[in-house]
């Protein structure tokens, strides 16, 4: 069996384990407010945090580039509770205005 297989078993074996693991704990542990306070902004902090990983590097630097300067514009823009369309839009045209420049 090659070297891939054995990664590939290993990671359905630990995925398995793994939801295997949060099946078997307690409802009470669950139900805790603490706990239910953190899962509620787990998701958010994951997504925070590869839209962080796509916008700031490329390969393993980081990069100033118009993809920061979108994302800027777009933070903005939802602060100012604009339309999603025209966050989208806002974005994608200064992220586009930028690498013109360039």
């Amino acid at each position: 069996m090659s070297a891939t297989w054995v990664a590939v078993l290993a990671g359905c074996l630990g995925c398995y384990l793994l939801k295997l693991a949060g099946l078997s704990v307690p409802a009470a542990w669950v139900e805790h407010p603490v706990v239910r306070r953190v899962v509620d902004f787990v998701p958010a902090a994951l997504l925070a945090a590869l839209v962080a990983v796509q916008a700031a590097t490329s390969g393993s630097e980081l990069v100033v580039d118009g993809r920061l300067a979108g994302l800027a514009v777009a933070a903005l823009a939802l602060a100012l509770r604009a339309p999603f369309v025209v966050v989208l839009v806002l974005a994608g045209a200064t992220g586009a205005g930028v690498h013109l420049l360039q």
